[in-house]
């Protein structure tokens, strides 16, 4: 079970299977970034994958969940059921699989793929789940006063319970896990999601290839 430095031990769920309605039908999750060290690019879903990795998660903690054609990764895959069905049912999905992979570290990560600044919330998020008291069961990201549903970490056993028997096709995340949202951790600038093709520019994205 990995952890980032000082942080809570913790499991992910990466969620990459969107319809990217906005970009036309363009995958959100396989637009390029150069942010690798080496220059050469990566997709944003596999960018997510290796800044987790790196943060100490293992290939066995961490599952992407989407479709099938999206790059080779070195950790867990799944798609919701069915497919296209949101982001609720691919919490469940991801979970299921989560849990027939190993033990289960105390917390779980809940993440979308497309934000490219997102490590360092990912990294706030592991170091307050560290220190949060019992009575917390979920934590929250305010990015300037946008609640960000993926971008939060939940307590693993009380995550399971909240989605246990609950239907998840075509649900709201906040419907799905709302009341687990214990506590918030305000932060500014690092979950802006790419929906947009001003989006794209913003981040100096490349396109997907063919």
């Amino acid at each position: 079970m990995g952890e980032a430095p000082g942080g809570a031990p913790a499991r992910a769920v990466v969620l990459a299977g969107g319809r990217s309605s906005r970009l036309g039908g363009t995958p959100k999750a396989l637009f390029r970034t150069e942010h690798r060290a080496d220059g050469h690019s990566s997709t944003l879903v596999g960018h997510m994958v290796v800044d987790l990795l790196e943060l100490g998660l293992t290939s066995d903690d961490v599952v992407v969940v989407g479709p099938e054609d999206l790059p080779s990764m070195p950790v867990l895959r799944t798609r919701e059921d069915p497919p296209f069905s949101g982001p609720a049912a691919g919490i469940v999905a991801g979970l299921d699989t989560l849990d027939r992979a190993r033990p289960t570290p105390d917390w779980t990560l809940l993440l979308a793929c497309d934000m490219p600044a997102v490590r360092p919330a990912v990294v706030a998020l592991l170091n307050a789940a560290a220190t949060a008291p019992p009575e917390h069961r979920g934590i929250v990201v305010i990015d300037d006063g946008r609640l960000q549903p993926l971008a939060g970490i939940y307590r693993t056993d009380a995550l399971r319970e909240a989605v246990r028997d609950q239907p998840s096709v075509n649900r709201s995340v906040r419907s799905l896990v709302g009341t687990l949202w214990d506590a918030e951790l305000t932060l500014s600038g690092v979950t802006d999601d790419v929906d947009t093709w001003d989006d794209v520019d913003r981040f100096g994205l490349l396109p997907p290839r063919d």
